[in-house]
């Protein structure tokens, strides 16, 4: 089980509707929170509509018939499912929420109703719906309330499914079964302790699952669970620590599973693991990146796997009888997602995305080899020529440790030294990808900004000694790193050292707050988004299932140097070194990071007298989701740019 950390800084948004008064300045929406943020004109708002329009369309199911999908994309505030029939079909919706959906499977027989999950106001506490895909009706499966529900996996007959819930105290993700059409008869069937067990796979019989219980990024561990005995018995050694081994199936032996695990190599690999034996075997050995994805057909014959290669993605299939493998060949450079067989294993759906371009569906035929297109979403008005193509770039930190990222350069309309932005990932475990910047492409086409993304120390996708190079004590290290890249960019004839602007999300937050106070005789402002702005009472008031799994990663409040350590790095206690002006976003409903930690933070810089702007949504959580909250947030932050970094 791998748990990734996408935030979302540049949104593939449209433009909204805003209410306007007789002077033609935006009025933010009733639910939004605003502090000191001047009058936005409609202006703005019809200047970036060219690069707000864009769609992606990612897959979620396919039908068990093979010839059609589910489909998440956006066509009013928020992504919604959809089903497509046939290659660059008419998409039809689905559900038509205020809160987005993103997920949905199909019931494995009929594919008559399917599996949903849905939350309020990006509180994350996703509860399972029924939809009927005759009568267009919807049912609430879990109980509605404060409880995480997802993680279902079905019985090969289409019976029940497996999933997994916190439904009984709120912090333990226990192990469930339900029959969607008797769901008051829930069973539980297997009781944990902690937020980060999940389900792997089930066998074909239904009498076994594979369990996977999440530690950190750098540890996690299997389990085999037999559904009637409700005995549960460990794969791996639970003794052993910092392994990552996760991703689970069985094979067509059924004494064997394929699993990705880091075990003896510094990336992780696609091996099998003999449930008698105890014996490995690896696969990708001569592959040097990890391994980040598969997918197994019905019969378990034939096998798909992306490698994450520094940022970029590759795909292979595999003869799982002999275990030979060839990269799919004449997709373009770019991120793969999503990948998943037909029942009939004659064909692989798979989205696709790259720097010009948004995810779309594609279909490949396993006979022919070839590449069949079902999805072209929508640029806008954005050409090809306004899209800024990532270089990547490298630079040396304080220690040594090489450090990259992804540089995507203002337009060369642009003449003399280009202000920047540096948009730093959160998870700290995430990684930024060579994606599009989709409405960025604003920042860089229109007002000669270039941008940024590095990935610091403690990013995933560099393997498992960089990953834990930020972990506990060692925090700072990753703050310095962006330290060194202020250098690097001191260093580039095209890029202006004295116009730099640092924004992120999540733990990106942070690394924008510490880097507000260490460097800010280098920065001119900063844009935090979701921050943590003191990790003792972050870890105090985030979700109970996360805290266990954040200490591994921050270190343990509850430990007395941890603590004094935690006071010291706090941006909340070092308010007094931050000298430049601050934007502080946060949706009021966050699981993950408290809105505390915004109201906290903006409450001492005003204090202070410091410039501090600020936007609350009290429909969002951890980042805004619906268009219109994202419209707003997108027209703030280049006002903001506009007030403190170009000026």
């Amino acid at each position: 089980m791998r748990i990734e950390y996408l935030f979302p800084v540049f949104l593939f948004c449209g433009a909204t509707l805003f209410s306007q008064t007789k002077n033609e300045n935006i009025v933010p929406n009733e639910n939004l929170i605003v502090e000191n943020i001047p009058a936005i004109p409609k202006s703005l708002n019809e200047k970036t509509k060219k690069y707000s329009e864009s769609r992606g369309a990612s897959l979620t199911a396919v039908h068990p018939n093979g010839k059609e999908l589910i489909m998440v994309t956006r066509f009013a505030s928020t992504n919604q499912l959809h089903k497509l029939s046939q290659p660059m079909g008419a998409r039809k919706q689905l559900t038509f929420f205020d809160e987005p959906v993103n997920f949905a499977d199909y019931e494995p027989t009929k594919g008559e109703y399917l599996i949903y999950s849905k939350d309020i106001g990006g509180n994350e506490f996703g509860q399972l719906f029924k939809l009927d895909l005759k009568a267009m009706e919807s049912t609430l499966l879990t109980d509605g309330g404060r409880s995480q529900n997802g993680g279902i996996t079905w019985k090969k007959d289409g019976s029940g499914f497996y999933f997994s819930s916190t439904k009984r105290n709120g912090g333990d993700r226990d192990i469930y079964f339900m029959n969607p059409s008797k769901p008051e008869e829930t069973i539980l069937i297997l009781e944990v302790k902690g937020g980060g067990w999940g389900i792997n796979d089930i066998s074909d019989d239904g009498k076994k699952l594979i369990i996977g219980e999440y530690i950190s990024a750098n540890e996690s561990h299997l389990y085999l669970l037999d559904t009637q005995t409700k005995k549960l018995e460990p794969i791996t050694d639970r003794t052993e620590k910092q392994i990552v081994q996760g991703r689970a199936k069985f094979a067509k032996n059924p004494d064997e599973i394929f699993y990705i695990t880091d075990r003896d190599n510094e990336f992780a690999r696609l091996a099998t693991f003999n449930l008698k034996t105890k014996k490995i075997n690896y696969f990708t050995s001569n592959i040097p990146w990890e391994v980040s994805n598969y997918a197994l057909t019905k019969d378990k014959t034939k096998l798909a796997f992306q490698t994450n290669e520094g940022g970029l993605h590759k795909m292979y299939l595999m003869d799982t009888a002999n275990k030979k493998y060839s990269e799919v060949q004449g997709l373009p450079v770019g991120l793969i997602g999503g990948i998943d067989f037909s029942n009939d294993g004659k064909s692989l759906f798979f989205s696709q995305s790259t720097y010009d371009s948004s995810a779309d569906i594609y279909r490949l035929d396993l006979a022919s080899n070839r590449v069949e297109r079902w999805t072209e979403s929508e640029q806008g008005e954005m050409q090809k020529s306004d899209m800024s193509q990532p270089k990547l770039i490298e630079w040396n930190s304080f220690d040594g440790m090489k450090i990259t990222g992804f540089y995507y350069p203002a337009s060369s309309k642009f003449t003399g030294k280009r202000p920047v932005l540096i948009n730093i990932h959160g998870g700290p475990e995430g990684q930024s990808m060579a994606s599009s910047l989709g409405s960025g492409n604003y920042y860089t086409n229109e007002m000669g900004v270039s941008v940024i993304f590095p990935n610091v120390r403690g990013s995933s996708g560099f393997g498992k000694t960089f990953i834990a190079s930020d972990n506990g004590f060692l925090r700072m290290n990753s703050v310095k790193d962006i330290g060194a890249l202020l250098d690097w960019i001191a260093k580039q004839p095209e890029l202006d050292k004295d116009r730099i602007m640092i924004m992120g999300g999540s733990y990106g937050g942070f690394m924008t707050l510490a880097t507000a106070y260490e460097y800010a005789d280098k920065i001119r402002c900063s844009v935090d988004i979701v921050g943590i702005s003191d990790f003792n009472t972050f870890l105090k008031n985030t979700e109970e299932y996360r805290r266990d799994l954040r200490r591994v990663e921050y270190g343990d409040e509850r430990d007395t140097k941890m603590s004094e350590f935690f006071t010291k790095i706090a941006p909340l206690n070092n308010t007094d070194k931050i000298k430049k002006p601050m934007f502080i976003i946060q949706g009021t409903n966050d699981p993950r990071v408290p809105v505390t930690e915004a109201t906290q933070m903006r409450d001492k810089l005003k204090a202070q007298g410091n410039t501090v702007w600020y936007l609350e949504a009290k429909n969002e959580g951890h980042g805004f989701r619906k268009k219109e909250n994202i419209d707003f947030q997108r027209l703030a932050v280049i006002k903001f740019m506009q007030e403190y970094l170009l000026k």
